[in-house]
């Protein structure tokens, strides 16, 4: 049998990258070796994208076993006709900031045409399909399990431009880095919808991006796509990233690892303020503050016991955005208990606090914090001087309806 240079690398990428894992031994359980929906992809030979040119959505998250990504992968193998790349917010190399991409422009490594999705939905997003000449769509984005993680919404609007310019369209799927146990906290009222909420899903939805692409086309799309998914092996609702062996690539420059993933779906609601939600930071999403604020806040924070969280008073100096370099006082969370950990409820005790014990406290003049929790409960009742029970209970019954439907697309 011969094999071409292209095919040969491919062997060494995706087939030795699994390959290399070894096979479960008696005294572990299938933890830390799960296949992700592309190893399971490259194992099939790529039978699914067979005698079609395709396209890749994807950004730095789109990876092997053993790092490699899988454009340059799949570009290596003859199996597969790749002829484009679509890149999201950060863009497809990852070199574009938040609220950023890297616009049209030819790949360096293997001279595909990059086309920028970023801030593009409906037909003009299958305008730039159909200019692709593609004819199937390949998802392939890590997620880090919030509703106002752009990447699911980046998965939403290329679904439905796909479904305009008739492309099929495939999703591999990648583990939920905080678990799929549960979906947490309010849903989104469609008329606060935005590109970090497009559709009524929870804030911590608990899904994988596959289970997402199901909810989507079975619920949301008025034009459902020709869908296919690619699930994982391995993989269990109650893993945290770090129990799947798989290497974590920050999938945005502000999540640079897993215990950001796991407090993010409840503090970045601190985007929606005048206080600093870590960004410039080390730590960004664990380290909150802003100048003025002292002790009393983690004080206040610790006072609550909430569940699997303590509060550490805290100062540090951002180096971009909110109080650029400044010393700023506030908190740090410390995560001891993860299994009992909800950062939905903690973020919102975190803000009932903040306005409770810092004087200067402020919602943003656009009330983005509005579009983050999906309607103006959360603010108006926080401003009327509700206690975190009283705010957490106003979400309840809407989450009861989604959890109904979600369960309805779960596959693990």
């Amino acid at each position: 049998m011969s094999l071409s240079r292209r095919g040969l690398l491919a062997a060494g990428g995706a087939a030795g990258a699994l390959a290399a894992t070894p096979a479960p031994a008696a005294a572990h359980s299938d933890r830390g070796r799960v296949r992700t929906g592309f190893d399971r992809l490259a194992a099939d030979g790529y039978a699914p994208l067979s005698g079609q040119r395709v396209g890749v959505v994807t950004n730095p998250t789109g990876i092997t076993r053993d790092v490699r990504h899988i454009v340059d992968v799949m570009h290596a193998d003859d199996r597969v006709n790749l002829t484009a790349v679509f890149g999201p917010e950060h863009g497809f190399r990852g070199t574009a900031q938040a609220g950023g991409s890297e616009g049209r422009y030819d790949d360096p490594a293997t001279g595909l045409p990059v086309y920028d999705t970023y801030l593009k939905s409906g037909q003009p997003l299958a305008d730039i399909f159909t200019a692709s000449g593609v004819e199937t769509i390949v998802f392939d984005i890590q997620d880090a399990g919030a509703r106002f993680y752009t990447y699911i919404w980046t998965l939403f609007d290329c679904m439905q431009a796909a479904a305009l310019a008739r492309k099929r369209f495939v999703v591999l799927d990648r583990p939920n880095p905080v678990t799929g146990r549960a979906a947490l906290g309010p849903v989104l009222d469609k008329a606060f919808a935005t590109f970090v909420g497009r559709e009524p899903i929870a804030q911590a939805h608990g899904m994988t991006v596959t289970e997402l692409a199901r909810l989507f086309n079975g619920e949301f799309l008025t034009q459902p796509v020709e869908l296919e998914t690619v699930r994982m092996s391995g993989w269990k609702r109650s893993d945290f990233f770090d129990g799947t062996g798989l290497p974590w690539v920050p999938p945005s420059p502000n999540m640079p690892t897993p215990d950001t993933a796991l407090v993010y779906s409840g503090t970045c609601l601190f985007e929606g303020t005048n206080l600093s939600e870590g960004r410039g930071t080390t730590r960004p999403f664990e380290l909150l503050g802003a100048e003025g604020i002292d002790r009393r806040w983690a004080e206040a924070a610790n006072a609550l016991e909430l569940p699997g969280v303590r509060f550490r008073e805290a100062y540090f100096a951002p180096t971009f955005s909110k109080f650029q370099g400044k010393t700023v006082g506030g908190v740090q969370l410390h995560v001891h208990d993860r299994e009992s950990y909800d950062p939905v409820r903690t973020g919102t005790a975190l803000l009932v606090t903040a306005k409770r014990t810092w004087s200067g406290f402020a919602w943003r003049p656009d009330n983005w914090i509005d579009k983050l929790t999906g309607s103006t409960k959360v603010r108006t009742l926080i401003d009327a001087g509700a206690g975190t029970d009283d705010v957490v209970a106003a979400w309840q019954g809407d989450l009861a309806r989604f959890r109904a439907v979600r369960k309805r697309y779960l596959r693990y």
